[in-house]
């Protein structure tokens, strides 16, 4: 079994996340209800209604796998076959996924390349693992000068002939970046060139700003990709706690199927009926999600714009999330306490993001644009720039 850190991301958010009055660093987007996802789906409550509380299959049910292979055929790549079913392995979330794949992927003596700053289980668990770990920064510069970027070169000068895996976020959490078309195929070629795995956490593909930023998924591009997903995201439906691993490894799918029977077994029955429709009907929940972004980030431009002496703003390329740049003497990391204790208002401070790969710029917090009417959360951090009346 590993031995895991403290998830420190988690750990505050078990102690702040409903405690909040106002969640401004909500990674995920508005959510729908069970009524209005059946109505999106045209399906009729009773098919809900009438579901047998049984087991379902620990791969998924057919239904759901049928529905996310169904996402990837339209494109699939000259010469390689469309994505089938059995190329799709369901789980409890996101992070159950991740977890049993980095650790059937790595073990001691094998080597990682992650990048940072990540979603901490994405370095934690290979570091684990026993595996050696190497950092790549997504960026270059510091303070004002700082860009996100995805360096190739970098990538590959910190290989090894022991890299098994390299592993990415796309659209970043919580940068919200995400790389040009040319450095992703890039990658691709590169890992598969390798023989590494190229294992890709793409739980925000699909709403990016400009949908022409939109990155083609890693099983697609890549011979060695796995594309993990889940509906928490860009679909909006973290509630249903079902995510999905997609890779043409299925001996590799098995040895990780296997890792699942000792963890959660199946999905529940009820989460993926409903995740079967979020997925058939993944194109309205992203476009309903889209529109919420686009009116929030005018929302979010106006206000940091209005407080520039503050803050250094970049919207996100992707997803619900940014990472902006604190400007203040007293530091970010009192900013963010200080808004919470005093004006209800929750942030994550860069220290929910420090790595032990690479040093996360200190300056940072995470924002989150993915739910309606964020004027009342952004009204108190003005009141709290303002100082006493």
């Amino acid at each position: 079994m590993l031995t895991l850190p403290s998830f420190r991301l988690e750990a505050f958010f078990a102690q702040w996340e409903f405690a909040a009055r106002h969640h401004l660093t909500a990674s995920d987007g508005q959510t729908v209800t069970v009524g209005e996802l059946l109505e999106i789906a045209g399906t009729d409550p009773a098919e809900l209604l009438g579901l047998e509380l049984g087991y379902v299959p620990t791969t998924g049910s057919d239904a759901l796998r049928e529905a996310v292979a169904s996402t990837f055929a339209g494109t699939a790549r000259a010469g390689r076959a469309a994505v089938a079913p059995d190329d799709v392995l369901a789980f409890a979330g996101a992070e159950e996924a991740l977890l049993l794949a980095l650790s059937e992927l790595l073990s001691p003596g094998d080597h990682a390349v992650v990048t940072v700053p990540n979603y901490q289980a994405m370095e934690s668990v290979p570091i684990a693992t026993g595996a050696e770990v190497t950092g790549l920064p997504l960026w270059t510069g510091s303070g004002e000068s700082l860009r996100w970027t995805l360096d190739v070169d970098r990538v590959r000068a910190a290989l090894r002939p022991t890299t098994k895996v390299v592993a990415v976020n796309v659209p970043n959490n919580p940068t919200g970046f995400v790389p040009d078309h040319d450095s992703w195929l890039a990658l691709a070629a590169l890992c598969e060139e390798r023989g590494i795995v190229l294992f890709s956490d793409e739980v925000y593909r699909g709403v990016e700003a400009d949908p022409a930023r939109t990155l083609p998924p890693a099983v697609e591009v890549c011979a060695t990709g796995m594309t993990l997903d889940v509906t928490s995201k860009s679909l909006g439906l973290p509630g249903l706690r079902v995510g999905w691993l997609v890779s043409r490894d299925r001996a590799l799918l098995g040895r990780i199927e296997a890792r699942k029977h000792w963890t959660s077994i199946c999905n529940a029955g009820p989460s993926e009926l409903l995740a079967t429709l979020a997925v058939r009907n993944a194109g309205a929940l992203r476009a309903r999600l889209r529109t919420v972004l686009d009116a929030n980030a005018k929302t979010f431009d106006a206000f940091f714009a209005d407080h520039a002496q503050w803050f250094d703003w970049q919207g996100p390329d992707g997803g619900c999330v940014a990472f902006p740049r604190y400007r203040g003497p007293d530091g970010v990391e009192e900013f963010c306490a200080r808004l919470l204790h005093e004006r209800g208002v929750l942030l994550l401070p860069a220290s929910l993001y420090a790595s032990d790969l690479a040093t996360v710029p200190a300056d940072r917090f995470r924002i989150g644009l993915g739910r309606r009417d964020p004027e009342p959360a952004l009204a108190e951090v003005a009141a709290f720039l303002a100082g006493p009346a």
